[in-house]
């Protein structure tokens, strides 16, 4: 039986065939185009990796080799239509564990999975990954998305910021949907999640980094991972501030940045969060009542003694003709505009088909800005890519 928890990739060049291969492993399973595409989502945790035919030969076999050096916490194992003597011999030089022939019966491949996942598998608080992230201690950062007032576009922002650095991160990026009755990113994604921030919670006492990271799904065009919210806004009464600050703390221990949507108005959970982040992106519409309650939001923080610097205005829709001028704008709120995200339509065309405006209309004046604005939060080498 294969371990619970254990991370499953399987990996080829034929979508059918990852899919039939998958189906045979359940639900542990998640499938990649090329072993590139597989190491660029390693989190540091055990991973049993499933390499199909196409990873036979040629060059993914020479990027399998480099893949097993780099990471010790995977274990793989390579399928192949033929089983000669050279190619065992060259699998086995490059760090596979296991060949079988190609198809492969399930018990036999599970059978396969089993035993090299025995060989991974680190009980809670162990680790076998060489990531110097990790060995260093270096906490992935923190960035609250919040705004005052319903409809400034914050959770569109949110999804797009993170789907923008997922594509530049060389560590991992994760977005945390902690609004936590009405939470959109799910559909605004397009994903049909399994497991929801409620699961974590339900298991926060023997929560660790490797349990929580099974709960998150995945965003595959991009590679962002995502914790949705609950299904139901009642489940929302379940989850506290402290358990969501457990959460983010599990998640930043493996994960290059964190991204938290929250609900438009103050509660324990938003407070906590906005102290334990070391970015806030503030988001404001530019109309009175959204800038009248961005100014209350700014006042609460300040009582509340938040550092001014770690909190970043964007106003949304700035090229509304609303009649109401950015200067005058940042006057009133006593801080400077740190993005301006102009209007444009293709922003509820793509909300609609479920896929991030950066990826749809990634030349438009809205993409460009928000991956402007994404530069901030990322190193230097990540913004040039």
């Amino acid at each position: 039986m294969i371990p619970a928890g254990m991370a499953i990739a399987v990996v080829d060049v034929d979508q059918a065939v990852r899919n039939r291969l998958a189906m045979q492993l359940g639900e542990n399973a998640t499938t990649f185009g090329s072993v590139a595409e597989l190491r660029g989502r390693l989190l540091g945790h055990p991973v049993v990796a499933i390499l199909g035919p196409s990873c036979a030969y040629g060059p993914e076999l020479a990027a399998v080799e480099e893949l097993v050096r780099v990471h010790r916490e995977v274990g793989a194992i390579l399928l192949s239509q033929e089983l000669s003597t050279a190619l065992l011999q060259q699998a086995l030089r490059a760090g596979v564990r296991d060949v079988l022939g190609s198809p492969v019966d399930t018990a036999q491949l599970v059978a396969a999975v089993q035993r090299v996942a025995e060989t991974l598998y680190v009980p809670s608080g162990g680790t076998t990954t060489e990531d110097p992230a990790l060995q260093s201690g270096e906490l992935g950062q923190v960035m609250t998305v919040f705004s005052t007032k319903g409809g400034a576009g914050k959770s569109v922002l949110a999804v797009n910021l993170a789907v923008s650095m997922a594509q530049r991160s060389e560590r991992p990026v994760v977005l945390v949907d902690g609004n936590l009755q009405f939470g959109d990113i799910a559909v605004m994604l397009k994903l049909a999640p399994q497991h929801t921030i409620v699961d974590a919670v339900s298991s926060i006492q023997k929560l660790d980094a490797s349990l929580l990271q099974s709960l998150l799904s995945v965003h595959e065009s991009s590679g962002l991972y995502v914790l949705p919210a609950p299904l139901e806004p009642a489940f929302a009464d379940q989850i506290g501030a402290e358990e969501m600050i457990r959460i983010i703390d599990l998640l930043r221990s493996f994960a290059g940045h964190v991204i938290v949507d929250t609900p438009a108005y103050f509660n324990d959970v938003v407070l906590g969060l906005i102290e334990t982040s070391d970015d806030v992106v503030l988001v404001a519409g530019m109309d009175i009542p959204n800038i009248k309650n961005v100014k209350i939001g700014l006042q609460t923080m300040k009582l509340l003694n938040t550092p001014m610097e770690k909190i970043h205005l964007v106003l949304n829709r700035a090229n509304s003709k609303v009649k109401l001028e950015i200067g005058e704008v940042e006057k009133t709120l006593g801080i400077k505009a740190e993005a301006l995200i102009p209007s444009d339509v293709v922003v509820p065309q793509s909300v609609n088909k479920g896929t991030p405006v950066v990826q749809t209309a990634p030349k438009s004046g809205v993409s460009k800005s928000i991956e402007e604005l994404a530069g901030h939060f990322l190193p230097s080498s990540a913004r040039r890519r």
